[in-house]
């Protein structure tokens, strides 16, 4: 199972962080250490002193493939859970400035972690419709839908299988929007799609 994610696919999240926007989506990848389930606690790394949530749908890969065309991308997915991509800024600004990969911001331990509830696409009337939100200590921090990303759930998905044959059980973490800050021990972060929440754990 690999983890596959999706960077600047929100154009106000482009903009807080004075980013360029992309032609094409930027992809990065985390391995599977940086999972974490069962809403278990994060705790605050001592190599950074900026780590970042970033709250995002995502996608469950449910069968194989690669070169898939986007008019066939939906038929690749089954399940839509909610994640937080977790980046030490600190040390993704430092990578950046360099000009050197940034996989250690990202990657880290403990860095994805997702709710271990996916709902089945059915359920939903318009994947290009779906709300979501994060709320840190009871306070609303981050809120998007899926009608404002630059790039939507097919093209990510036929994008990604021209480079890499998608497995059942990978999964896409699609982009974050604006309202990303840091974390600090203590918080509690909780994660919806729609209304229902999936995800909630402590900071430590």
């Amino acid at each position: 199972m690999r983890i596959f994610a999706i960077g600047r696919n929100y154009v106000e999240h482009i903009q807080e962080l004075n980013n360029e926007r992309p032609d094409e989506p930027v992809i990065f990848t985390k391995p599977d250490t940086a999972i974490l389930r069962n809403n278990a606690p994060f705790y605050h790394p001592s190599f950074s002193n900026d780590i970042h949530h970033e709250v995002e749908l995502v996608l469950r890969i449910s069968k194989e493939g690669k070169n898939i065309e986007e008019k066939f991308a939906s038929r690749y997915y089954d399940a839509i859970g909610i994640g937080i991509d977790f980046t030490a800024r600190d040390l993704q600004q430092k990578a950046k400035d360099k000009g050197l990969p940034w996989d250690i911001a990202k990657g880290f331990n403990g860095s994805a972690p997702i709710s271990d509830t996916f709902i089945p696409v059915e359920k939903f009337s318009d994947v290009k419709n779906i709300n979501f939100k994060l709320e840190v200590n009871g306070n609303l921090r981050q809120q998007g839908n899926t009608s404002l990303m630059l790039f939507p759930f097919d093209y990510i998905i036929s994008y990604l299988s021209k480079f890499f044959t998608l497995k059942t059980g990978d999964l896409i973490f699609t982009g974050t929007p604006k309202g990303v800050a840091a974390v600090k021990p203590g918080d509690t972060l909780s994660a919806y799609i729609e209304n229902e929440k999936l995800l909630e754990f402590q900071v430590k």
